[in-house]
């Protein structure tokens, strides 16, 4: 465990998608900030320069992980950015189409 990062955010930085489930499900916010990033810009960031730095293809499971927990993915991070802006940055056409579909479910549901 870090002394860094939060466990949740620890779970993120690790791509640990079982771990943040666990914690999430035990009351975890999904839309907790530390530092400069929330929970779904920092997973966007690692799932995106994971791959930079890799080579190895782009994931999306721990954003999904935390969509499904109820992320907000329109929320701004403590530096001005989306989670859209993140995953454009990255060129992670899987999380754009996935937080795209999750905008147009809550604009659907606040009608």
């Amino acid at each position: 465990m870090s002394d860094y990062w939060t466990p949740a955010h620890q779970a993120v930085e690790q791509e640990d998608a079982q771990a943040l489930a666990r914690l999430l499900a035990a009351g975890s916010d999904p839309d907790e900030a530390f530092g400069n990033t929330t929970l779904l810009t920092h997973a966007i960031d690692v799932e995106g320069d994971g791959s930079l730095q890799s080579g190895r293809p782009l994931t999306v499971v721990t954003t999904a992980v935390l969509l499904a927990f109820g992320a907000d993915p329109q929320l701004v991070d403590p530096d001005g950015h989306t989670p859209l802006d993140m995953a454009h940055h990255y060129g992670h056409d899987l999380a754009v189409k996935l937080l795209q579909t999750h905008i147009s479910r809550r604009a659907a549901d606040s009608r």
